[in-house]
């Protein structure tokens, strides 16, 4: 079966499956912010849409410089992009024809553009069900590699590797002349986060992914940005497609990265909706990675795969996302998003339904 490489789009999963979209459904496989975009943008929406008749600064420059003040770091260290997608599609253009290390399960997408680019991919598998990720292990899978890719929050299992971790695999990357892609599209869902773009400075083979559209509910508008040393965005730049990034982002973008208060919101009701979910597959025999973010991997350990329970949820129109596609996990765990209280209320009452049924395989 070919199964669909993203989460949302949910009309091409049940394609896949054989089976009808349900006139309702909740959609968890979209790791987007349940709170929705911020108010911010719904007020400022008439201004944005006087602003379509006039083409996008190619240089994304009020925007980047907004970004160098809060990072505190140089403006041209900072390259805006089409979303995540843009700027790991340009990596995987710079790194044509290299050797590259990816750290599984981790998001599909950079292992699609390595290949897309002739990239000879080598693996380092994060063990189930902890995905400890190891530093003396990884590093011995560190051999004549050109680049690493590190999801950090990861991706999908949600764990945060601590600073010192992430540290000491930049060193050791650095005495091998590998290059680090830190992929952080989701670490502002993080209340307490040690951020990375200082070490840019020291680190010249350190490359920072960062994405708006997670914590604030754009992915239709698609908007990221990459931090790395000047020669390296200058690189990347010239690949780029004149104005990849449409006015609407760029405005967007400006108006969020106001929102400080809403972050906050946003993390205090993901911590409080996480803990009351994973009190109740713990009560109910479930197992979830450990995430510190808004998505998690879920389990029924009764189970030898999972198809048979994600089959159940899809007829009662819940949509988790299936990990097929994440080498690794070949279908034995399901990611789901957080949600709102009440979508999240529906997951757990369908699981519960689940469980009676199946509680003594």
């Amino acid at each position: 079966m070919k199964w669909p490489s993203h989460g949302s789009n949910p009309q091409y999963l049940y394609n896949a499956m054989g089976l009808p979209l349900p006139e309702e459904f909740i959609d968890f496989s979209a790791n987007i912010n349940p709170l929705g975009p911020p108010t911010a943008l719904k007020e400022k929406w008439v201004d944005f849409f006087r602003e379509i008749q006039v083409y996008p600064d190619p240089f994304a420059t009020k925007l980047t410089d907004m970004i160098s003040k809060a990072e505190q770091t140089k403006s041209d260290s900072i390259l805006i992009g089409n979303g995540g997608a843009e700027l790991i599609t340009l990596l995987g253009r710079m790194l044509a024809g290299k050797r590259v290390l990816i750290v599984e399960p981790t998001f599909s997408e950079y292992e699609e553009v390595c290949r897309a680019n002739q990239c000879e991919i080598v693996y380092h598998q994060l063990m189930e069900p902890d995905f400890t990720l190891n530093l003396t292990d990884l590093c011995s899978s560190l051999v004549a590699v050109d680049a690493l890719f590190l999801c950090n929050p990861n991706n999908p299992t949600g764990i945060h590797y601590p600073p010192s971790t992430i540290i000491s695999i930049v060193e050791e990357c650095e005495k091998r002349d590998c290059l680090v892609i830190l992929d952080e599209a989701f670490f502002d869902f993080l209340i307490e986060y040690e951020s990375f773009v200082p070490y840019i400075n020291r680190f010249s083979n350190l490359i920072i992914i960062r994405s708006l559209t997670k914590m604030f509910a754009i992915p239709g508008i698609r908007l990221g940005y990459l931090v790395a040393r000047p020669d390296i965005i200058s690189n990347l730049s010239k690949q780029k497609s004149h104005w990849s990034t449409n006015t609407i982002a760029l405005l967007a973008g400006e108006r969020c990265l106001q929102n400080g208060a809403f972050i906050k919101e946003t993390q205090g009701f993901i911590g409080r909706e996480r803990k009351r979910l994973f009190a109740f597959f713990h009560q109910n025999n479930y197992l979830a990675s450990s995430s510190d973010v808004n998505f998690y991997l879920l389990q029924d350990p009764l189970l030898q795969d999972q198809f048979s329970l994600f089959e159940f949820l899809l007829h009662q129109g819940i949509i988790p996302r299936h990990t097929f596609n994440f080498p690794g996990l070949e279908g034995r765990w399901l990611r789901f998003a957080i949600k709102g209280h009440e979508e999240n209320n529906q997951l757990m009452e369908v699981l519960t339904h689940w469980r009676h049924q199946h509680s003594s395989l």
